[in-house]
């Protein structure tokens, strides 16, 4: 397996849960803030209706083509990491509007990533671009 630029263990343009779900686990406060800013500038009060569309239109494509298991398991999972009782510090450290955000963010990465080529592409990069703050990866063809 080739490094990302990052240096990372995942090549350089594998977008997958995973790859979300190890860079959620590491992601320190810093990391959280941009996420939420990503939230802020992308999907806060100006986008919201164009985030919401895409994020309908991801869920209907990962229940008409039999991805929901896969997406309830995955988002329990973002859950425990993030807002449990068992979450991991650097989101506690965050908690309240600012980790509520970065949370959002998350989720839409995480249901676009399910929903994978099921969705338009317009409508995954609306729905990774706030998360792609803290994590370019999500979107390599476009610049920070």
């Amino acid at each position: 397996m080739g490094l990302d630029a990052e240096g990372y263990g995942f090549p350089e343009h594998e977008r997958t849960l995973a790859r979300l779900m190890s860079d959620v686990r590491v992601m320190g406060p810093a990391g959280v803030e941009r996420a939420a800013e990503g939230w802020d500038r992308y999907a806060g009060k100006a986008g919201l209706a164009s985030f919401h569309e895409a994020e309908r239109a991801a869920t209907h494509a990962v229940e008409q083509h039999e991805r929901g298991a896969a997406w309830d398991t995955f988002r329990s999972s973002l859950f425990g990491l993030t807002e449990s009782g068992e979450a991991l510090v650097s989101w506690k450290a965050e908690h309240g509007d600012i980790g509520h955000k970065a949370e959002d963010a998350a989720f839409g990465a995480a249901l676009a990533l399910v929903a994978g080529n099921l969705i338009k592409p317009e409508q995954f990069a609306t729905l990774v671009r706030p998360m792609a703050e803290a994590l370019p990866w999500l979107l390599p063809d476009e610049g920070p």
